[in-house]
């Protein structure tokens, strides 16, 4: 029985452990469950194992509520195990839970004929006759869950070298928790990413199927094909690159060992050690293991070392340099076959510099799909109102199909009326330069001093932190702060995502810009929060009280 043929389904419950392991202490406590366990924990898996509660006649509550707790459990069947009353109530009780919460259960035959527990001959039939006086009104039950246990794809020692089994177990635990891993948030209203997705399909020759039908390779499908393929992604900003990498990520991750989806290379890799952080994070999210990168040389070997023999899909979102590229997904043999890397940017020549396979140029909406877009963030439904047709009509003309020009745009316009409508469209269209950037500037103008401010120090100084750590900064000095961060985010100019404060690097550079107009001197403006401005106005000691709030 080999479980890696086994395709699992996502479950439907969280978890706090990620395997639990239920065994006969007395049989491998001190040798195949202790090498497995540290093997696990080892790659930053979670696992419960039960060795040091405290036993007694029945299955304790808090050993119930961890085995209720795991997304899997791993049962290892060797010689004793259905002589401990304990274990076969554990057993019980891990069925119970593949029943009720589709909790994933990898049995191990350890030393013992599968046949044996399925037919409860054996070691098996024995413990079990003599539970018989004991425990007669659990021994049916007992029967049924050892026989249900048995009939699941798992792993049978036989001959096997133990290191080999304890591999395979890592492995299949490793691809089910990437196959398990929460999805990415895509978008509110994801109009025109199933269009998008299609065009990467007909255009693709190694991601998906060819075929009539729209779907996405099985492992199985993956197998014959063996090159390390690299896609490019590009276009410009706020075109929908990150949204359709985040989609195209979500629907074929579960194809690979491991994946790793880098957001914001270009202004991560600003940061002091940047490109080394972003290195220890790929190794991270693909290996579950906190592995440290001193400079970018031991890092790129590590990747290779780590990584060569690992089926990988790695995302790496908004590069702009070619020496992110080279320190981050540098070769193709530094990755196992069949893997894939995605790359989105604004420059097409770093691609064709890097010799990526595939390069795809994101368009912009047509206008079906932009009047859809704009109408979920002006109206909350997909189509406006007759009445406002026309004007939606022109609204989204200035867009020429851009994405978030449509999504702010229509925020900005929501609950307002006809006459503000034809105003604010009217002032538009009367201004010389018709782009993005108006539009963005056109929500900001929009906002009260006190909404301004806030927008201003969110933008420069707090995105991609938590929710919490943004309203203790700013609670002191914004005392309508929740309602502020409520407008922006019901003017898309803000998001929060997996409690964190998002803003698209668009609209973080119109607010960064508008900080940086207003002095030619730093310690004129009133916020900095760059390292070498900061050390500037230190040092020549420039910094005007008057003016700056924040560094």
């Amino acid at each position: 029985m080999d479980s890696s043929t086994v395709i699992i389904e996502p479950p439907t419950f969280k978890w706090n452990y990620d395997v639990f392991l239920s065994y006969r202490g007395e049989d491998t406590r001190t040798n195949f469950t202790s090498h497995l366990d540290m093997a696990l924990r080892q790659k930053g898996v979670n696992v419960f194992i039960d060795d040091k509660l405290e036993r007694g006649e029945q299955i304790s509550e808090t050993l119930f509520k961890s085995i209720q707790e795991a997304l899997i459990s791993i049962i290892i069947f060797s010689q004793n195990y259905a002589s401990s009353s304990w274990c076969l109530d554990e057993l019980v009780n891990i069925i119970e839970c593949k029943k009720s919460k589709d909790q994933i259960v990898l049995p191990v035959f350890y030393k013992v004929d599968p046949s044996d527990i399925r037919k409860q001959s054996g070691s098996f039939g024995e413990a079990l006759a003599k539970h018989q006086a004991k425990f007669k009104t659990k021994i049916q039950i007992w029967r049924e869950a050892l026989t249900t246990a048995a009939n699941l794809s798992g792993w049978d020692l036989g001959t096997r070298k133990e290191a080999d089994l304890i591999g395979d177990i890592v492995k299949k635990v490793l691809s089910t928790l990437n196959r398990t891993c929460m999805p990415l948030y895509v978008a509110k209203y994801p109009v025109g990413i199933d269009s998008k997705l299609e065009y990467i399909k007909l255009r693709s020759h190694n991601l998906f199927e060819k075929n009539n039908k729209f779907h996405y390779r099985t492992q199985h499908e993956y197998e014959f094909d063996t090159g390390i393929y690299m896609v490019g992604i590009y276009g410009i900003g706020g075109i929908g690159k990150t949204t359709l990498a985040k989609a195209l990520y979500n629907k074929i991750a579960s194809q690979f060992e491991g994946c790793c989806f880098l957001s914001n290379v270009r202004e991560a890799s600003k940061q002091f050690n940047g490109l080394a952080q972003l290195q220890e994070s790929l190794l991270y999210e693909i290996l579950m293991v906190d592995l440290k990168v001193v400079n970018l040389d031991r890092g790129i070997n590590i990747i290779r070392n780590r990584l060569c023999s690992k089926k990988v899909l790695i995302v790496l979102d908004d590069v702009d340099k070619l020496e992110q590229l080279e320190a981050l997904v540098g070769g193709c043999d530094w990755f196992g076959k069949g893997s894939r890397i995605i790359v989105t940017t604004r420059n097409k020549h770093l691609l064709f510099s890097h010799g990526f396979d595939e390069i795809h140029n994101i368009l912009g909406l047509n206008e079906d799909k932009a009047i859809e877009l704009f109408s979920w963030h002006a109206f909350k439904k997909n189509r406006p109102s007759s009445n406002y047709l026309d004007l939606s009509k022109r609204a989204t003309s200035y867009c020429k199909g851009h994405p978030l020009a449509l999504v702010v745009l229509g925020s900005f316009l929501c609950i307002r009326d006809q006459a503000e409508w034809c105003s604010i469209l009217d002032e538009f269209e009367n201004s010389l330069n018709k782009d993005i950037k108006d539009i963005l500037q056109l929500s900001f103008d929009g906002l009260e001093d006190k909404i301004k401010d806030i927008f201003l120090d969110i933008s420069c100084l707090l995105v991609g932190e938590k929710v919490e750590y943004v309203k203790d900064m700013l609670s002191a000095c914004h005392v309508n702060l929740d309602f502020g961060v409520i407008v922006l985010m019901d003017l898309s100019l803000i998001t929060i995502e997996n409690d964190k404060v998002q803003m698209h690097d668009l609209i973080k550079q119109m607010g960064q810009k508008i900080v940086c107009g207003e002095s030619l001197e730093l310690g004129k403006r009133s916020r900095l929060w760059l390292v070498h401005d900061v050390w500037e106005v230190l040092v020549n000691n420039s910094v005007s009280n008057s003016y700056l709030k924040y560094l």
